[in-house]
């Protein structure tokens, strides 16, 4: 016969400390699935908002190979992700009605532009009144170089008889139009394409630059 036996004040401390402990670990998970969505989320925010400003959207930019550009740049009434792009870039653009901005980090393939590879890229003439292709540095910056030249223009890029030009992006000096990337290997690179006065524009007069004439950026060789 199997006698029970009353509750010890032992068990009973046991049993509450068992208790306490289920308690306890249970707030743990759960604390630590706050902190975790709640990281997530934050990184998932502050993520997009950098791409949205950094990258733009279908809404806000238009792309065409390695060419992007923002559709409502220097309009007083843009977008915040427009506006906190150019906050960002510091540049003060004339508005899409009167000028276009074009801008590449990659050449036609995807690959970033960098400093140690040269490149070569091939205009097909514009439909705009004036236009200038000129190389930046990663945070836009102009890139020292011994010759002073950050930029060619409609009016002094040597052309070719169908009207292209052909710009040479390189360290070292190049036939025809040369635009010096500078003497640092494996910096980060930007072109942008200015075209002021397009001449074809929408129904709400931004200007339209057909995709392929713009400049196609191939890559050669690099160090």
């Amino acid at each position: 016969m199997t006698s029970v036996l009353p509750d010890t004040p032992h068990a009973l401390t046991s049993s509450r400390h068992a208790a306490w402990c289920v308690e306890g670990d249970t707030s743990m998970r759960t604390l630590g699935y706050f902190i975790g969505t709640f990281a997530v989320a934050l990184i998932l925010g502050i993520g997009s908002a950098w791409y949205m400003i950094e990258r733009g959207s279908p809404l806000t930019t238009v792309k065409a190979g390695p060419w992007e550009s923002w559709l409502s740049e220097g309009n007083p009434h843009a977008d915040p992700y427009t506006k906190a792009h150019l906050a960002r870039s510091g540049r003060l653009p004339l508005t899409s009605t009167a000028a276009r901005y074009f801008v590449a980090h990659t050449d036609n393939q995807g690959s970033s532009l960098t400093s140690s590879c040269e490149y070569s890229i091939v205009g097909s003439p514009l439909n705009a009144r004036w236009w200038s292709l000129a190389v930046y540095d990663d945070y836009g910056a102009l890139i020292d170089n011994p010759s002073g030249r950050h930029s060619f223009n409609s009016e002094e890029a040597i052309r070719r008889a169908d009207g292209t030009f052909h710009v040479t992006l390189a360290r070292n000096a190049r036939p025809e139009n040369w635009l010096p990337s500078g003497t640092e290997l494996g910096r980060g690179l930007m072109l942008m394409l200015r075209v002021y006065g397009p001449r074809d524009t929408d129904v709400l007069g931004i200007g339209q630059i057909p995709a392929e004439r713009l400049p196609k950026i191939e890559r050669g060789a690099c160090e």
